[in-house]
């Protein structure tokens, strides 16, 4: 049970590694333009203002990194029991 939740840890961590990418990279795109911003709501392209975008950006970047660290810090702790478990294990043997 253990390693099936560190599983479903390291997807939603890759997924959210993914996503901040993606976040990260937009914002340095929308930090060098000098034109109009444009921002995709639902299936349509909507122009928004620069400033008012780079925010929005920001927040969601520092809430990827939030979530990102506290996958980190589940994870350690399922590695800390895991191995833990296993040294219960082998002390028996």
């Amino acid at each position: 049970i253990l390693e099936h939740n560190l599983q479903s840890l390291l997807l939603q961590k890759q997924a959210f590694q993914l996503e901040l990418n993606e976040t990260e990279s937009a914002l340095d795109e929308l930090k060098k333009t000098k034109d109009e911003v444009y921002k995709i709501t639902g299936q349509i392209l909507i122009k928004a203002e620069k400033a008012e975008l780079e925010k929005e950006m920001t927040d969601k970047k520092n809430i990827l990194e939030l979530r990102l660290k506290s996958i980190q810090k589940q994870e350690n702790e399922l590695n800390s029991k895991i191995d833990s478990v296993k040294a219960q294990i082998q002390a028996k043997k």
